[in-house]
C-alpha cells in the first residue's frame, strides 16, 4: 500500500484507540492530484454532520491549475464512504465524552483511494513528554547508544 499523505499531527496530540478504513468521494482530477502527492490531511478532522461523515480541513490542490474549473475548491469537505453500521457505531462515539475522529494516513489499496480513521483521545501535556521521551530513547538505543 501506498501513502500519499500522513497526518504526523495526530500521532503526537492523541492516544489512538482505534483505527477504521473509509473511502473517500473524490473527482478524477483530485485522485490525480492525491497520486501525484500533493494532498495534505495536517489539522484536518473528521465529523458526522446530518449523519454524513465528512473530512474537513484537508486540502487537495488541483492537478493542472490552468486547466481546473473556476468553482473548484482545494479546501472543500470531502464525504467519507462508510457502512451504516460504522456510522452510527462513530456517532455513538462522537458525542461520548473525549473522542476525537482523527485522519490519520491517506493510502492506495488496489488503486483505490482510502482513508485511515482513528478513534482518538487528546493527549495532556505530560503524555505527549513522556511519548517524546521514550521515542528519545527508542531511538538511541537503534544508535546503539548505552546512555539514556
Amino acid at each position: 500500500m501506498t501513502d500519499f499523505a500522513r497526518n504526523p499531527i495526530a500521532e503526537h496530540k492523541y492516544d489512538i484507540l482505534e483505527t477504521l478504513e473509509a473511502g473517500l468521494l473524490l473527482r478524477g482530477n483530485e485522485v490525480k492530484s492525491i497520486k501525484s502527492g500533493k494532498a495534505s490531511i495536517r489539522g484536518a478532522y473528521v465529523k458526522i454532520i446530518s449523519g454524513k461523515p465528512k473530512l474537513i480541513g484537508s486540502v487537495i490542490p488541483p492537478y493542472q491549475p490552468n486547466n481546473t474549473h473556476a468553482d473548484y475548491q482545494e479546501r472543500a469537505d470531502r464525504d467519507l464512504l462508510l457502512t451504516t453500521r460504522e456510522i452510527n457505531s462513530l456517532i455513538g462515539l462522537q458525542e461520548s465524552h473525549g473522542i476525537t475522529l482523527v485522519p490519520i494516513r491517506l493510502y492506495a489499496k488496489k488503486s483505490v483511494i482510502k482513508l485511515e480513521i482513528g478513534i482518538a483521545r487528546g493527549r495532556k501535556k505530560h503524555d505527549k513528554r513522556e511519548a517524546i521521551k521514550k521515542k528519545d530513547i527508542a531511538r538511541s538505543r537503534q544508535r546503539g547508544n548505552t546512555e539514556y
